[in-house]
């Protein structure tokens, strides 16, 4: 419609999703004037303007009143500014920019989309669960694996953005996201995540097995299709959130093994109830911006249950050693050694469960961040010796074979 796409500098300019585009009536003043009008829910949209050009659509939450004017959909441009001429103030005009595509920046962005760290850390410990399974490792399909899983990861982390961010922009957390600032179009960052996935599930289909893509596709499809749209329907959205965070591990030993043990539900256990003391414990101070931002979590709706899940799962952790090596994944000094990490989690739970307040959470939260490498460090190195496990599975192959 119009060839070039102007955004603001304001950090609160928000991508807006499809169910935004209907009912809006767009006109742009060379002077950078964006007057608008659009509805959603039958509400009209007081406080919002949007910016349509190059299939691109944005809404930016304002409280300049002199910015949006609703218009009836039968005035023209001319007809506007033959009215009330150029309808802004000048001194609006320094937040407008022209939006340009910077090739030099685009490396940083997809980094951003893809939340390097947490894929990063995903990443980690699928590479644990590869290095924790009976069988002998090949290089060359440890890291097929590990590249598999992280465009998987950086895949779902982006959906998960661009269906989020009339929420994130409501967020101080998420307000400074790259479709929040408008840094890229909501097109491009879907079709990032589209490939991202694509390549990610085609490398470990092509290149590891079919048991770890499917893994990897599952995880995809379970993060961005249930899991965000339920985290404003139900507090149910913290379990399937570490079921998601649990599958990496999985994938790891699918990779290795081409099938899945006792011993990697156990290990992927490990991550699934680590996850509640971590973000039960960062929430919790994050609950006004998850109320303003509509999200049903466990530290808004149930802060009692927020509280005690945290110190159940705290308290699991301790059982979840003891198995491993019930599963001869690892030796018994794993249960003994793991004992002291794992007790002081549980009392910094207790004390938030105690306390409930925000030092006692923050504690809490900080040594959850120590706490999951130190685990995985001890459980790779108490874990059994590669080439014995594998005699006992060979061994158990032929025995059920005669």
């Amino acid at each position: 419609m119009y060839p070039r796409v102007f955004i603001c500098r304001s950090p609160r300019l928000c991508c807006v999703t499809p169910s935004w585009r209907r009912d809006v009536n767009i006109l742009i003043t060379r002077r950078f004037t964006c007057l608008a009008k659009g509805r959603h829910n039958n509400r009209i949209c007081e406080k919002r303007f949007f910016i349509y050009g190059n299939a691109t659509l944005r809404c930016l939450q304002s409280s300049t009143s002199s910015i949006v004017k609703t218009l009836s959909k039968k005035e023209t441009l001319e007809e506007v500014i033959a009215k009330k001429g150029t309808a802004v103030d000048t001194s609006d005009e320094e937040l407008w920019i022209e939006q340009r595509f910077d090739l030099k920046l685009l490396p940083g962005y997809y980094a951003r989309l893809s939340k390097i760290r947490l894929s990063g850390m995903v990443v980690l410990t699928a590479m644990a669960g590869y290095a924790l399974a009976p069988a002998p490792m090949y290089l060359d399909t440890f890291l097929w694996a590990s590249l598999g899983t992280g465009l998987c990861s950086a895949a779902a982390n982006s959906f998960n953005q661009w269906l989020e961010v009339p929420f994130d922009s409501q967020m101080n957390r998420t307000k400074n996201r790259v479709l929040v600032r408008g840094l890229l179009s909501p097109l491009h960052v879907l079709s990032f995540g589209v490939v991202s996935g694509s390549l990610g599930v085609a490398t470990l289909l092509l290149e590891v097995n079919t048991l770890t893509a499917l893994l990897g596709a599952f995880n995809i499809a379970l993060y961005t299709c249930i899991y965000t749209p339920m985290k404003r329907l139900s507090i149910a959205n913290t379990w399937v959130g570490s079921v998601v965070g649990a599958l990496p591990p999985l994938m790891g030993w699918a990779a290795c093994t081409g099938t899945l043990h006792p011993g990697a539900f156990v290990f992927a256990g490990l991550l699934y109830s680590w996850q509640f003391p971590h973000f039960n414990a960062l929430s919790w101070n994050l609950r006004p911006d998850y109320s303003r931002a509509g999200y049903r979590m466990m530290c808004v709706t149930d802060p009692a249950l927020c509280r005690r899940v945290a110190l159940r799962h705290s308290l699991s952790l301790i059982g979840l050693c003891t198995l491993l090596p019930v599963c001869d994944v690892t030796s018994w000094w794993l249960a003994l050694d793991t004992l002291p990490l794992n007790a002081w989690l549980t009392f910094l739970a207790y004390k938030f469960y105690r306390d409930s307040d925000s030092n006692s959470s923050r504690k809490l939260f900080r040594f959850s961040l120590l706490h999951l490498p130190v685990l995985m460090l001890l459980v790779m190195f108490h874990k059994k010796p590669k080439q014995k496990q594998t005699e006992g599975v060979l061994l158990v192959d032929s025995i059920a074979q005669v």
